[in-house]
């Protein structure tokens, strides 16, 4: 899957703009604070229909509009075209579309055109709370397994409702009801997790091998409360303490990933630069099993990726994404020289854009 042609209006600081697109290497480079980022969002709305920085459709509207719509031309990998557009009006819903029909559910669109980014907003995966990192592997999952999706769905409705049940009640019947729908779901989402999270690590682990020029090892660790317990007996256990607190203190909703280099909490040792290479790596490997499960070829989104890195590891990234692995691939950057002579090196198709504030050259 490529993107052909985007299309904006009104789309953050982008009050109309047409981008023709390669199928190969697409570098937009600029100065910050331009709208490099924000075209990188836009191909991202148009795949998992939010932005990808945590904005509210709101807040994407171009100041002084009232609606934003992103349009997109995508060809498959048997050369069909699909167009998909994403619309929104203050005051009314969102709008996808694919080929002039709207979703009843945007969830029946998510993984139809698979796409994985790397921006700065990945650093918190690694520095923030649990909840960061359970929002990466949802999302990650959700692209190749509507089933996943589902049973999230299910699960975060009756997580909510046995919380706001435990406020005011705690009748034991109604509290096995609740514990009988998030088991259901539960089992599912633990399976999976588990699954992708044992899959990620080979094959993170062999790409920071490249990255880091084989100088550490780094570990990724799934902990969950189902790995020594059924969800049933753990809610039947916490009874109690649910019923004092209000709220449900066993699930899936407290699973994390925990991110090891050498033998140490990356979090708290790792340099910035080991970080950041990391990350590079879960999000390759993310692509590798994304394209394996979907039987398409992801988009990559690599937004201003190359800061802290020094420049053998950007040598290296370049080289590897340049590669026969990967197919279109949209990079920012604040270098016009430094993406030039890279993209010269690797010998790979690109095309350069120029980005001024608010528009592209």
């Amino acid at each position: 899957m490529y993107l052909k042609r985007l299309s904006l209006i009104n789309f953050k600081n982008l009050p109309q703009q047409d981008i023709e697109f390669l199928r190969g290497i697409n570098c937009f480079v600029g100065d910050n604070g331009t709208c490099k980022t924000n075209i990188v969002d836009a191909i991202y709305y148009l795949s998992m229909c939010k932005s990808a920085i945590g904005m509210s459709d709101r807040q994407c509207v171009l100041h002084g509009q009232d609606s934003f719509m992103i349009d997109g031309t995508f060809i498959s990998d048997s050369e069909r075209r699909e167009q998909i557009v994403c619309s929104y009006t203050r005051g009314s819903q969102k709008i996808i579309k694919r080929n002039g029909k709207a979703y009843e559910r945007f969830s029946d669109h998510i993984g139809f055109i698979p796409t994985v980014i790397v921006s700065p907003a990945d650093s918190m995966l690694i520095s923030d709370s649990a909840e960061e990192r359970r929002k990466y592997i949802n999302a990650f999952i959700s692209q190749f397994d509507h089933d996943y999706l589902s049973a999230l769905i299910r699960y975060n409705t009756a997580l909510a409702e046995r919380n706001k049940y435990l406020k005011i009640g705690s009748d034991e019947q109604m509290l096995q009801i609740y514990d009988m729908q998030l088991e259901a779901a539960a089992t599912k989402i633990f399976e999976r997790r588990r699954e992708m999270i044992s899959r990620l690590q080979p094959i993170v682990a062999q790409y920071y091998k490249i990255l880091s020029g084989d100088r550490e090892t780094v570990w990724l660790d799934y902990n969950s409360d189902l790995l020594e317990e059924s969800l049933s007996n753990l809610l039947l256990a916490s009874r109690e303490k649910d019923c004092i607190l209000g709220y449900t203190t066993a699930g899936v909703q407290r699973d994390d990933i925990h991110f090891t280099i050498g033998d140490v909490p990356l979090r708290k040792y790792g340099s910035q630069g080991q970080q950041k290479s990391f990350i590079i790596a879960l999000k390759l490997a993310q692509y590798q099993i994304i394209a394996a499960e979907t039987g398409k070829t992801p988009i990559l989104l690599l937004d201003d990726v190359f800061d802290k890195l020094d420049e053998s590891r950007v040598a290296e990234l370049i080289s590897l994404v340049a590669g026969n692995t990967f197919g279109q691939i949209v990079i920012t950057d604040c270098s016009h020289e430094r993406m030039e002579r890279l993209l010269e090196n690797s010998g790979a198709e690109y095309k350069l854009f120029d980005v001024t504030y608010g528009k592209v050259l």
